[in-house]
């Protein structure tokens, strides 16, 4: 089991006193799995994710990630985390500008230790970017940019993948391309993916779904 969350609750102040965002949450994800998180706005998928990332902390219960409490780590131990065991990608490509595709796509592994040549050329040639390798963030497309992101994310060959809403800057039909691509190199890389959406079409194309209402999953 890659990510195990149990009895997690999440609060966050507001001028009329704490707002519950995440109210008890117990999620399991295997190795390897791809898990669609859905729900309505403000259902607390957002803040899961970002509690299994090491953005934030849970009020209460525990976080484990390949066998570690993540909540429980300072924040270098956290930042450590994120270069080693995780990757992320969000609906902001989060693209270094000074840096071109080639380095862009390689940074997350080499900060990672994990940098492979020849797993970096098959990403690229998979994504469709070997001829952009020597171009920058500004010289490409949205759905280029995205792909870019997810070959920078797997590089590293992270245990988890968390994506938010990962396809929500692009049009359908680059959308669904760019999904498909992140869901078959998940698999090779070996990568337990969860993602969060907001399309039932989307949600569909993964292994299993699992439905936040009012800060719980729905039975």
């Amino acid at each position: 089991m890659i990510l195990s969350a149990r009895n997690i609750t999440k609060s966050y102040p507001t001028a009329e006193g704490l707002l519950p965002i995440l109210k008890g949450i117990d999620l399991d994800l295997d190795a390897g799995e791809t898990v669609a998180l859905t729900g309505e706005s403000g259902s607390g998928k957002s803040t899961l994710l970002h509690l299994a990332a090491g953005l934030d902390r849970p009020d209460a219960g525990e976080v484990i990630v390949s066998g570690r409490d993540i909540g429980k780590l300072d924040d270098r131990g956290r930042a450590a985390y994120r270069r080693s065991d995780v990757g992320l990608v969000f609906q902001q490509f989060n693209l270094i500008p000074s840096l071109s595709v080639a380095a862009n796509i390689s940074f997350h592994a080499r900060l990672a230790g994990r940098f492979d040549a020849a797993w970096e050329r098959e990403l690229t040639e998979r994504l469709g970017l070997s001829q952009l390798l020597a171009r920058y963030p500004e010289q490409l497309s949205g759905g280029q940019q995205q792909r870019v992101a997810i070959g920078r994310t797997l590089a590293a060959r992270p245990p988890l993948v968390l994506a938010d809403e990962p396809t929500g800057n692009l049009d359908e039909a680059t959308g669904d391309a760019v999904l498909d691509l992140m869901l078959s190199l998940s698999k090779t890389a070996g990568s337990a993916l969860l993602l969060v959406t907001h399309s039932a079409r989307l949600a569909d194309k993964l292994d299993r779904k699992v439905l936040l209402r009012g800060g719980m999953i729905a039975a």
